[in-house]
């Protein structure tokens, strides 16, 4: 089992940890940590997912700029990333590819679709994917697609980015089916949370999926950035991103209960006090998979 996570004192990221500085529990079971090592060479396997419904009209420019400059810098020969925007349609922009350029292509060519459901824009399976409430914003959805079908298959380090005001509207899926999908596909997931204050008469009420996307970052062992409307902000948290990916650790072990049940089970990481860990906080033991590498 292998468990990806950062750690943070109030100076910043703390790096040099080795396995004998941490401890891992499992159903509040103490495990034997194999091995705990820095992991920022990995290969990186990033979903963007840009939401591009009605209410981002005035963000997206910054949302595109900001995103094309976080891949300009992360991405290396070994890595790769896809690009999916939704809206009342999940779509995918671009595929898995290691170019910057073809990424930067797809995300300047993401536009604002406020309209219905139409049958004719090609959706992440080769069509829109269908809705019984074809006006909305299809976040769940979006989540549960760039997790199963994409990011499942792939291996190493693996994190989604969303850029959205965090509303859901119509999707097919849940808050906890999309969550499920991220926690069993082992993606960690960050959440910037951007909101077009015009949009919303300049009130607080933009953020009515805070909760929600708060409970689906913390559990993948990522987390929220808020950024309103700010494009300094935005860079920040694209800054910040990198910085965790930089400083990312590796924390691998066999489970004592190799039983594949297809159950939840609960991981708490500890690495002494004063230490802030970020990482998922548990895993689904899927029948088929080898829980001593998963």
């Amino acid at each position: 089992m292998d468990i990806y996570f950062s750690a943070r004192d109030k100076n910043g990221f703390v790096t040099g940890l080795g396995k004998n500085d941490c401890q891992l529990f499992e159903e509040n079971k103490l495990q034997t940590i194999k091995n705990l090592t820095a992991e920022k060479n990995l290969p990186l396997t990033i979903g963007i997912l840009l939401d591009t419904s009605g209410s981002q009209t005035n963000v997206l420019p910054l949302e595109q700029e900001s995103a094309n400059r976080f891949l300009r810098e992360v991405i290396t020969p070994k890595d790769e990333a896809f690009l999916i925007s939704f809206d009342v349609n999940v779509d995918l922009l671009a595929d898995f590819t290691n170019s910057p350029r073809e990424l930067e292509r797809a995300i300047d060519k993401a536009s604002i679709n406020a309209a219905s459901s139409s049958a004719g824009i090609p959706g992440i399976g080769g069509g829109p994917m269908p809705t019984s409430n074809p006006r909305g914003t299809l976040l769940y959805d979006a989540v549960y697609l760039a997790a199963h079908e994409k990011l499942s298959t792939q291996t190493g380090r693996k994190i989604m980015v969303l850029l959205t005001d965090g509303g859901d509207q119509g999707s097919q899926e849940t808050l906890k089916s999309a969550g499920e999908a991220a926690q069993k596909s082992n993606a960690i997931v960050y959440v910037i949370l951007l909101a077009d204050h015009p949009f919303y008469g300049g009130f607080g009420g933009a953020y009515n999926g805070r909760a929600e996307m708060e409970q689906l970052a913390h559990d993948t062992g990522g987390r929220v950035i808020d950024v309103g409307n700010s494009g300094r902000k935005l860079e920040d948290a694209f800054d910040q991103i990198q910085d965790e990916l930089r400083t990312q650790y590796l924390a691998s072990y066999t489970p004592e209960n190799k039983t594949a049940d297809g159950k939840f089970r609960k991981i708490h990481l500890d690495c002494g006090k004063g230490l802030d860990i970020q990482a998922r906080k548990g895993y689904y033991a899927i029948p088929g998979d080898n829980l001593s590498n998963n």
